[in-house]
């Protein structure tokens, strides 16, 4: 497709300031910034807060010294702290854990002094309460918000909301009709003992009938036929039947017709086991799986149970069934350019040339991982229509200037991200869009580059399309000589290696998941050991996995060797994902399969989308470091010295600036 003078503009435009992004050698500093950290770690020790009353993170440093003690904080010094910063995050900071103390000793006067209305978080709701109430004040307002905290949920709730629903019962606001409908909840939630719980106050013979349903959520059991055939029966049987169903899908269809026949199941309860049976069963591609999936009553099918429809019939190579799950979808679902791929894809396979073609059309408009592959196909340049906003630099100076960016800032260069994320948080409730896109470009300047992820496209509640074109913000680039370097020397692509770094930790050298992987390509210590002894490289314990020259060299190596062990690498993605034991039952169950089906067919949903992922970050970044790309299908099978793909952008009119 012909690239228009405005996109070459853009193009132009975009490589430049990528060059100046990539010489950024280390996040930019405040000269107080040491100041700060050492007054922060002295106000956590208990020492003298050592910094001026109008220092940016004064209130950060009281917090830190009031937050060792808050049994020891008094009325005066909390309200003094909550008069002073009350137009800071902090306050809201230290009002949350200052409102726990109180309650925890029950001082419900000044928890009331110290409360304001709209505070999220149902411990804190149910204390309020319990302070209003300790005050005489249950109103009928109390009572509506009591009953909204008992009716929100069929899941454990706080033990701070057992005092406020014992005011409920005792002032006879908490009806067996009410006890049954948050019972009702639980059921479906698969909570047998908070049922048992609430069943303890019903009127006996309905606690009788209360607990013999929760204990067929434990375990189907035979008294159930005999129970009234009431919708509510039908309702408890057929979640009961769900969950057997979810871990023993032959369990939970063989019972299925008796209690269908003796309690009178509707389709929609009939829908609610058969699609967990089939689901589970599917989602193992084991035997029975088509069978079971159009035994789903089409009322019960959902996005999930669409797509693993697809996904069954690609696993056997049925490209008929396949192309009749996909229409099956609906509309929205269907235009997704992963399924019109897959409906070109299959027509291809049984015959309808014309119409693969038109729907490879239609899915290359994409700028990811499917539309790359649909751009493939038919030899067509990739989509990519970059969007470079010319604002002023006197408006990302006012943005800088902002206090609460100030703070943020600061707070995330001296190592308290989690406290800079409140400060970033309030700041852009205030900012308009354009403001928005100012602070995700300041925060990349300062190193903190998971904002042009966190703070764009999806923030307060609105989709923003056109932000996913901000190329340069979504995807940073540090560290580029590094990664350059590692990358000739492990014979891997640099683009590939940016990728990985983009999907794992978008660049923050601090990342560190629940798994206890670290660092910029989340390298796990036990193989960053292993890896940097079969490597001859420096390793100085876990810790050093936090030194992006430590992290890259190994992360990079560790790629290699997936590469050469597995020899494709969309196999080594998966590898480096979910490791050596599902990858190779994935290769054994589907040897031969073509990479596009073998990815999607993946069992796992986050390796799934994971593979797809670092495979289009990678054209993106490959793009971003040398103005074209190798094509995602010659890139997956390992093939680098090929003909490179130009982008070119199929809007007719993009956004000015």
């Amino acid at each position: 497709m012909p690239t228009s003078a405005r996109p070459r503009c853009l193009y132009a435009r975009f490589l430049a300031s990528a060059l100046i992004l990539v010489a950024l050698a280390v996040p930019a500093q405040d000269a107080s910034d040491p100041q700060a950290r050492t007054a922060l770690e002295a106000a956590e020790r208990g020492l003298p807060i050592a910094l001026p009353e109008r220092h940016p993170l004064r209130g950060w440093a009281e917090y830190a010294l009031l937050a060792r003690d808050l049994d020891a904080v008094t009325t005066a010094q909390g309200q003094d702290f909550l008069q002073r910063y009350n137009d800071q995050p902090v306050a809201e900071v230290f009002r949350a854990a200052w409102l726990t103390a109180l309650a925890k000793r029950e001082e419900w006067s000044t928890f009331r002094a110290a409360w304001v209305p709209g505070i999220e978080g149902t411990r804190l709701r149910c204390h309020s309460l319990q302070a209003r109430a300790q005050a005489g004040a249950v109103d009928a307002q109390w009572i509506a918000e009591a009953q909204a905290i008992w009716r929100s949920t069929g899941e454990s709730l706080p033990d701070a909301c057992d005092a406020p629903f014992a005011t409920l019962a005792a002032r006879g606001a908490l009806s067996p009709e009410l006890r049954w409908e948050r019972l009702e909840k639980a059921a479906a939630a698969w909570q047998p003992g908070i049922m048992r719980a609430i069943a303890r106050d019903l009127p006996a013979p309905e606690a009788a009938l209360a607990n013999d349903y929760a204990a067929f959520i434990d375990a189907p059991h035979t008294r159930a036929l005999n129970w009234p055939k009431t919708p509510r029966s039908r309702l408890v049987a057929s979640h009961g039947l769900a969950k057997l169903a979810k871990s023993d899908p032959d369990a939970g269809e063989a019972q299925l017709q008796a209690f269908a026949d003796a309690l009178g199941f509707s389709e929609a309860d009939r829908g609610r086991v058969l699609y967990q049976s089939a689901l589970w069963t599917v989602a193992s591609y084991l035997p029975g799986s088509a069978r079971r999936l159009n035994a789903v009553p089409d009322a019960a099918y959902d996005e999930r149970l669409h797509e693993w429809r697809v996904r069954e019939a690609l696993s056997r190579s049925d490209w008929r069934a396949a192309r009749q799950a996909i229409a099956k979808m609906g509309a929205e679902q269907r235009g997704d350019s992963r399924w019109t791929y897959f409906a070109a894809r299959t027509a291809e396979l049984t015959g309808d040339k014309a119409g693969a073609q038109a729907l490879y059309r239609d899915a290359a408009r994409a700028p990811d991982f499917h539309g790359f592959l649909a751009a493939d196909r038919i030899g067509q340049h990739y989509a990519l229509c970059p969007w470079l906003p010319d604002d002023p630099a006197s408006a990302k100076a006012a943005v800088a200037r902002d206090p609460g960016m100030v703070r943020a800032m600061m707070l995330y260069r001296i190592d308290r991200a989690v406290w800079a994320q409140r400060e970033w948080a309030a700041a852009l409730d205030r900012f308009d869009d354009t403001q928005r896109r100012l602070a995700v470009e300041i925060a990349q300047d300062n190193g903190w580059f998971d904002r042009g992820v966190f703070g764009l496209v999806n923030v307060g509640g609105k989709h923003r399309a056109d932000e996913l074109r901000l190329y340069k913000l979504r995807f940073p680039l540090h560290h580029d000589g590094l990664i350059r370097r590692e990358a000739a020397k492990n014979g891997v692509d640099p683009a590939w290696v940016a990728a990985e770094i983009r999907a794992e930790s978008v660049f923050n050298p601090n990342a560190r998941s629940p798994a206890d992987a670290r660092g910029l390509m989340q390298v796990l210590p036990e193989t960053g050991a292993a890896v940097a002894r079969r490597n001859g490289l420096p390793w100085n314990g876990a810790q050093s996995l936090y030194d992006p020259a430590i992290n890259i060299p190994l992360g990079t190596a560790y790629l290699r060797e997936m590469k050469e062990k597995y020899g494709r690498p969309y196999i080594a993605i998966a590898a480096y994902n979910a490791g050596p034991t599902p990858t190779a039952r994935w290769q054994s169950q589907r040897p031969a399969m073509d990479p596009d089906f073998w990815i999607e067919t993946i069992s796992y949903k986050e390796t799934r989308e994971y593979v797809a992922r670092v495979l289009a970050f990678s054209v993106i970044y490959d793009w971003r470091l040398n103005g074209d790309a190798v094509p995602v299908t010659d890139r997956m099978n390992g093939r680098i010295d090929v003909p490179r793909k130009r982008f070119s952008c199929p809007l007719a009119q993009p956004p000015k600036g």
